[in-house]
């Protein structure tokens, strides 16, 4: 890379870096082929939103997240079961939100 990054691709490169994640790891927990993100970075190209989204739900960020101004790198205390219930639940539309926190509630109470 012989130029420096756009401004999107040098905070998904922060937010990979604070995990302390490989290029190929970004991808797999994005579910992007790592091709397709090598090329993206080779290229200094801008991702698609719908590729950003893949990557911010494989960082476990919301877009909101991605775009604000303090980067969110608290993830470490987390289990991969949590993070993946966070991934799913993020991705999710509201009525199945509301319906998870419902279940949820039940499930604690017992």
């Amino acid at each position: 890379m012989s130029q420096p990054l756009n401004d999107i691709l040098s905070k998904i490169d922060e937010y990979r870096k604070s995990r302390e994640w490989t290029l190929y790891r970004l991808a797999k927990e994005s579910g992007m082929q790592y091709s397709s993100l090598h090329s993206m970075f080779e290229k200094n190209t801008q991702p698609t939103i719908p590729t950003l989204t893949k990557i911010c739900a494989g960082l476990g960020i919301s877009l909101e997240e991605f775009f604000s101004e303090e980067m969110v790198t608290n993830f470490h205390h987390y289990t991969e079961d949590e993070l993946e219930l966070l991934n799913a639940y993020r991705s999710m539309n509201k009525q199945d939100k509301k319906f998870i926190q419902e279940l949820s509630k039940r499930f604690s109470q017992e």
